[in-house]
């Protein structure tokens, strides 16, 4: 079982989005994670000296912001990995095959000043 045929320019689209959207998740991780564990010192400190999951759960509660940046850059990074998991199992859906059939379209209309043509249209 392998990953399903689609025509060449939307392959090729749908690696481009993926390609940046793993670079908007690596960014992510390079500037908001270490800002929260930045934020997240103390509670570090105490769970070094002696790991109990109520630490944790109250250093996140209490402590908002770094909760969410972690969240944030754990979220996204598990959501590509889900997504790319279900399209190498069963494809695009409907509605992300509609879609880049859309974006593919607008780059197609708008011809070689699109910033995405060349990448798209090389052969």
């Amino acid at each position: 079982m392998g990953i399903p045929s689609y025509p060449a320019p939307l392959e090729r689209l749908r690696a481009i989005m993926l390609r940046r959207w793993w670079l908007v998740s690596g960014l992510l991780w390079l500037t908001v994670a270490p800002l929260s564990l930045w934020s997240l010192r103390p509670e570090i400190a105490q769970l070094r000296q002696y790991f109990t999951w109520a630490t944790v759960r109250l250093g996140l509660a209490y402590n908002r912001p770094a909760a969410l940046g972690l969240g944030l850059c754990v979220g996204l990074t598990v959501a590509l990995l889900v997504a790319e998991s279900r399209y190498m199992l069963w494809g695009m859906t409907t509605a992300e095959r509609q879609r880049l059939e859309r974006l593919r379209d607008r780059i197609a209309a708008q011809g070689p000043s699109h910033p995405l043509w060349k990448q798209i249209y090389h052969d």
